[in-house]
């Protein structure tokens, strides 16, 4: 199952600072009718998401009816991402 979209980079402040792209509302729909098949746990979903020329495996967090795509140090600095940005993702939901 993949995805393709774009979303506005935000910042979540927790114990550190962590750049997230939310999903919009029809993919969190269709993630969510998929999600009790492949989470690990907590509601998290393995994927692999690419970024410009930037591929990396991650996991989607649920939030607010919605699941964020963390955006990995590695591919801010990869790809010139910051907070605010519009970026493109592609996303490939990893079923085991």
């Amino acid at each position: 199952m993949e995805f393709e979209f774009e979303a506005e980079v935000i910042e979540w402040r927790g114990p550190a600072p962590f750049l997230f792209l939310p999903t919009p509302a029809e993919v969190s729909a269709e993630i969510k009718a998929v999600s009790s098949r492949v989470t690990y746990g907590w509601g998290v979903i393995p994927v692999t998401a690419r970024i410009g020329e930037t591929d990396y495996t991650t996991s989607l967090f649920p939030k607010d009816g919605s699941y964020l795509v963390p955006v990995k140090v590695v591919v801010q600095r990869a790809e010139k991402v910051g907070v605010g940005d519009l970026v493109r993702v592609r996303l490939a939901i990893r079923f085991s």
